[in-house]
This record gives C-alpha cells, structure tokens and sequence, in this order.
C-alpha cells in the first residue's frame, strides 16, 4: 500500500469526506491519492491561508476534523495565520504540510537551505501547535497519525501539523504491520477535582450571574449546562464565541461584556455578588483593564481545563476564590449532583434589574449624515428573517461587533469568526468550509477590508454553486482603526480610508465578473425588501451593502476604563429616542 493512500483513508475515518488543498511538488502524491479515494473530495482554495481558514471553520460547526494540506517551504508558511487561529480557540484540526525529500533535509549542516522550497516548518508551528511532527520514517506514519489525532482531541484541544517529506509519501507500506500509538490510561478529562458546594455559595447570593465560554461546546456539555441554568435559575452572560447559545429574548439572557458588549451586560458582571465562569479564559478584552477591577465585589469561580489560564490570574492581581481546573462538562455534571433537581426560585428584583438596563441601555446609535445603512437597523432585520440552526459567519473589525451588539440571536442559531486570532480575511474561506461541513445556507458577513484579504475565492463559491449570501460592509475603509484613531491620534486617519492610501475595486464589477446574482443596498427603507430577495436566491448571492464611513460601535470601551464606566457616547434621552427608528 502506498503510504500516501494510508494518509488518505486515515483521514476519512475521522468522518472527514474534504480536504482544503493546494497543490505543489510535495503535496501530489497525498493530493493523488484523495482524488482516487472513493469517498473523500478535495478543495482548492487559492491561497493556502483561505484553506487553513476553511479547514478551521469545518472543524468548529459540526466536530468533524477539518484537513488543510500544503506543499513545502511558502506553501507551508502561508497557513500558519489560520493554525494561529485554530491554536488560540482551541480547534482541533489537521494541517498536512509537505517537506522536501528527507535526503534533501539540512539536518545539522548549519546552511539556511539545502533542498528546493525546503523550510523549518515545526520550529515555527510549535508554539501554535499542541503537536507537530515530520515523519522521517515511513513505519512511523501510524503512530504519528493516531498520536496527533489523539493530542488534538483530547484535553484542551487545538491542532496538530505532520510535515511529512515527499519520498515518504512515495514508500509502499504494509499497514498490518504498522505500530498503534497507545492512548495514555488516564485522560485529562476524565480528572475531578474537588469541587466547592455550589448551591452553599448560591444560598446567599442576590445577584449571581453565570459565564458561558466556547469550552462548553468544545466539551460537548451544552446539554449539561442548559439544564444547570434551569435549574439555578440565574441570569447567564454569553462570550461572543457562544453566542446563539441562548434566545436572546430570554429573560435569563444577561448580554455579552467586555470592551465591546453590551452596556446591560457588563452592568450586570459588575454589580454581581457571584461569578461562576465555566469554560472562558476571561481575557482582557472581556476584564476591561485593569483585570482586578473586574466583577470586584463578586466571590469568583473560574472553571478552565487549563490551569495555566487560571494561573495566570496571579499575575495579574486577579483574586479568583475558587479556581477549578477540570473538563466543563464534568464541572456541570457534578455541579449537578449536588444541587436539588427542583429549579431554585427565581431572583426576581435581579433579573428585573438586568431586564431593565436592557431596555435602558440599547446598543447602538445613527450617525448616517449620508443617508446610508445603519449596520444596527441591518443586523435587527436580519436577525427578525433568521431561523433557528442558521449560520452566520463574520469577518473581524467593526463588522463582528455590530453582528454581536445588533443581531437578537435564536437559540441554536451558530456564528462562526476566530474569535481570539481575529485575522482579516476569515469570513469568506471560512465560509466555504462550513458550506461543505454543514450543507446548511451559510450568511457570511465582510468588511471591504476584509474581504481584500481574501478576495481570490469569489471564484471558488460560484464554481460549486455553494448557497453562500455574502453580505459586502462597505464604508471606503477600516472603520474599526478609524475609530481607534479618533480615541488616540485626534482623527488622523492614515492607511485606513481610501482617502489615505486604501485602494478597493468595484465590488459590483467584481461580484458580477465572478457570477454572483448581484444586489445593492443603500438606503435603511429597502433592508427588509433586499435581505428577503437575498434569501429567496437559490445558491451564491452577493449584497453590497453601502455604509456611512463615519458610523461607529457604541459601546466601545476605551483601554484603562472600568466596564461599569461605559456609558453611551449620546444623552441617554436622545440615544432612546434615536433607538425608537432602529
């Protein structure tokens, strides 16, 4: 059996049917070999980043083990952005990465190169790798395969790079003779630690809030912990990486915090008396800065299966009164066992409190002395046409925030972005991946800057006629820098318009040239009418949205503040009144 067929069939038992591909004199043989496999299809992008993003987001939507395999040298380096991206949110996926001949290796010879396009690949992906390997002998292929896979998987998860040289690919194998790499007995997992008596602490709380983090979903414990909020009855607070979690018309629904969330949300993080965080590794973007000043008057329980990310609080004059290092699913399991299974009678004045701020505090405002598209009235329309179980995929910058403030989530609905990488340039890949993971119609949502980054897989999208509704945020430049600039450089805006030094195409001749169905929006009273005619497009459709270059998030929380100082930016009385027209 050729050792490249092994590798094929390998991955096909993962219950991966695609694979993200890019060609080059490394990576044929492996390429050949998916061709020739009955049940696997592969991809090609066009870039080897756009196939780390789409193996990335195949990964993150259904379980599944998404597979991005590239050449050697700049083939290899090209992905390292969306291994970034998998290593930070902890996805586990397998990047295949050729390598010159292993007779054509450098070795110890002390020269930069010593094969054509050869490169260092595992000294540069170590660090964003929970392993990475080349396979210098072919009887090792097994055990290195089943190792990685098992490394990636288990514990905290993320992913793995074999580089794996191009003679090896070409060796027969017998794979019946092939040593198994043995799973450790203990699994990190399965460890519990001693637990506090949750419902003790709780006994004589008053305003208690509950932090869900994306290590839920990676535990598989989303079942767990919707039961553990029935039965606190307590108010919940989202990551963005879970939002869709909750409905967000829920009355337990807290909101999102952070530098970014919403203002009721962080309210409520900061009035709390108790703070149970289960799976969230509470960065800063979600403390504020500093992070002693966040939830102060709380008794705080971190739960993370990294106890580096619990430690860290120690250096960061963070007290955390009961740091719980274990798997988020067995936390709730036990958590569970301890508590009365009758749900605990609801906080009333608290989730009054909280549902209160809501009405008080909206998010966003309108600016629009251009008479273009308020990104808040889009995302509420869009979020009143979505069903349960749709996908949304979002690009970083001023766009992920307006989707997270501005888009009232159903329950199961997903949204997909790297959420702690947050590269530009992840939306439209991305999307194309979770099209062919999910089989679903996918809302993929990009900056123009964004999508610049990216922009050479139009193409791919029209080619399979994937149902992908991209909707185009265009406001002439990188808004989000903007925004920055007016907090710290007095409105000095450089390399962030087109005014000063951004160069776009036109996006319509783009979209068309490429076969989109095209539409054009540009006005608040034709959202409801062309977001509908989008949807009702069978297969790719691309939407120009235009926007006012001017308009910002708000909230926005400027770095050293407190979240319990971010008011809005307007007199409360006219951002109500403004809201009424949202």
């Amino acid at each position: 059996m050729k050792l490249s067929d092994y590798v094929a069939e390998f991955i096909y038992r993962l219950n991966t049917k695609h694979a993200f591909v890019i060609t080059g004199g490394a990576s044929v043989h492996i390429i050949d070999s998916i061709a020739k496999h009955p049940d696997m299809t592969y991809i090609c992008p066009n870039h080897e980043q756009s196939s780390a993003f789409a193996a990335d987001a195949y990964s993150r939507i259904n379980n599944n083990i998404g597979v991005a395999i590239s050449t050697s040298g700049p083939g290899a380096t090209n992905m390292i952005t969306g291994i970034c991206s998998s290593w930070f949110d902890s996805v586990p996926v397998l990047y295949i990465t050729g390598q010159v001949s292993t007779f054509r290796l450098k070795k110890n010879l002390g020269v930069r190169q010593l094969g054509f396009q050869e490169n260092d690949t595992l000294d540069m992906v170590k660090p964003i790798t929970k392993y990475a390997v080349t396979i210098t002998k072919p009887e090792d292929i097994r055990y290195e395969l089943e190792k990685a896979m098992y490394l990636a998987t288990s514990g905290r998860p993320g992913p793995v790079v074999l580089d794996i040289p191009d003679n090896i690919y070409r060796q027969d194998i017998n794979e019946h003779e092939l040593l198994p790499f043995n799973k450790p007995i203990i699994d990190p997992k399965t460890q519990t630690p001693h637990l506090p008596n949750i419902a003790n602490i709780l006994s004589n709380a008053k305003q208690p809030v509950l932090i869900i983090g994306w290590g839920v979903k990676l535990a598989n414990a989303e079942k767990d912990v919707e039961k553990l909020i029935k039965t606190l009855n307590i108010p919940v607070l989202l990551t963005w990486a879970m939002k869709g979690y909750l409905d967000e018309n829920d009355e337990l629904y807290a909101g999102t915090f952070g530098t970014h969330g919403s203002r009721y949300g962080n309210f409520a993080v900061q009035s709390a008396d108790v703070l149970i965080s289960i799976g969230s590794r509470l960065d800063t973007h979600e403390t504020g800065s500093p992070v002693s000043d966040f939830a102060p008057n709380a008794v705080k329980i971190i739960v993370d299966i990294d106890e580096n990310e619990i430690n860290k609080f120690n250096e960061l004059d963070f007290n955390v009164d009961y740091p719980i290092c274990t798997d988020a699913k067995i936390f709730t399991q036990k958590v569970l066992e301890q508590l009365d299974p009758k749900p605990r009678e609801k906080l009333s004045p608290w989730i009054n409190k909280i549902n209160g701020w809501k009405a008080q505090f909206p998010n966003g405002y309108i600016t629009n002395p251009l008479g273009l598209i308020n990104p808040y009235k889009l995302m509420s329309e869009m979020s009143y046409r979505s069903k349960e179980n749709d996908i949304v995929v979002t690009d970083t910058g001023c766009t992920l925030a307006w989707l997270m403030q501005g888009f009232i989530a159903k329950k199961n609905q997903k949204f997909i972005h790297a959420y702690n990488n947050t590269p530009m340039g992840y939306a439209l890949p991305a999307s194309i991946g979770l099209s062919l993971a999910s089989k679903q119609q996918i809302t993929c949502l990009v900056g123009d800057g964004s999508l610049m980054m990216n922009i050479q897989e139009l193409p791919l999208v029209v080619n399979h006629q994937m149902n992908i509704k991209i909707f185009l945020f265009n406001n002439s430049g990188y808004s989000m820098i903007c925004q920055t600039q007016e907090q710290w450089l007095d409105n000095s805006y450089q390399a962030s318009t087109t005014d000063s030094g951004l160069c776009f195409p036109d996006f319509e001749a783009v979209a068309k040239a490429h076969g989109f169905k095209y539409y054009g929006l540009s006005a608040d009273k034709d959202i409801a009418e062309v977001i509908s005619s989008v949807y009702a497009e069978p297969g790719p459709v691309f939407c120009n949205v235009n926007i006012d270059p001017k308009q910002r998030v708000v909230p926005q929380l400027k770095f050293g503040h407190k979240l319990e100082d971010m008011e809005p930016l307007l007199d409360k009385t006219v951002l109500l009144e403004i809201m009424k027209t949202i």
